[in-house]
């Protein structure tokens, strides 16, 4: 029966992130970019946790669901405005979720485990905080970075893959050096072991 609820559960997570309007091609196709980076985001997991519980597999493909539908320009620029956003796109994300699994009938404490991993309450100190966290920076690094790059000066990157670094665990920034990443990249992350 558990299974069956966690199956049901990620299927309304990609459903809900199927619906997204923006595409990124893979695999020679195009794809709800959401719903990839869903994907991605579970695959990444299987590849860092060994036997990652229901709420951990839940958080880590529900953390950005429906994330187009709150637009990072909806907020002013700048720290302020990016950390309001991130709080507020937490808690989405997060009551989302939530809603999807009482529909499968979760019951309120593996809900609000759930809630809590995905509004990032705990890392550093909760193994399933910093696993959700060390997965969305492996994740960023191995798919996204380089477009960042494309977009962004290369002192900007090299800052924000310094600050991704910082809130890795020492085994996810081992990880990250085994991917194929330019060398002042994989530079930043080996400084900030």
């Amino acid at each position: 029966m558990p299974d069956t609820l966690l199956a049901a559960v990620l299927d309304r997570i990609d459903v809900a992130n199927a619906a997204d309007p923006n595409f990124e091609c893979h695999d020679e196709r195009e794809q709800p970019s959401a719903l990839l980076y869903g994907q991605r985001m579970s695959a990444e997991l299987a590849s860092l946790v060994a036997a990652p519980s229901e709420a951990l597999q839940i958080a880590v493909r529900g953390q950005h669901v429906e994330r187009w539908m709150r637009p990072r320009a909806d907020y002013p620029t700048g720290r302020a405005g990016y950390l309001a956003w991130r709080r507020d796109a937490g808690r989405y994300h997060a009551d989302r979720v939530v809603e999807m699994m009482r529909l499968e009938g979760y019951d309120g404490a593996a809900c609000e485990r759930v809630a809590r991993l995905i509004r990032k309450e705990g890392i550093k100190s909760n193994f399933e905080a910093q696993a959700l966290e060390d997965t969305a920076c492996l994740v960023f690094m191995r798919w996204y970075v380089g477009s960042f790059a494309a977009k962004h000066a290369p002192e900007d990157v090299l800052a924000i893959v310094a600050k991704s670094a910082r809130k890795m665990s020492s085994e996810g920034r081992r990880l990250a050096l085994t991917l194929p990443l330019s060398e002042p990249v994989k530079a930043v992350l080996a400084a900030a072991g």
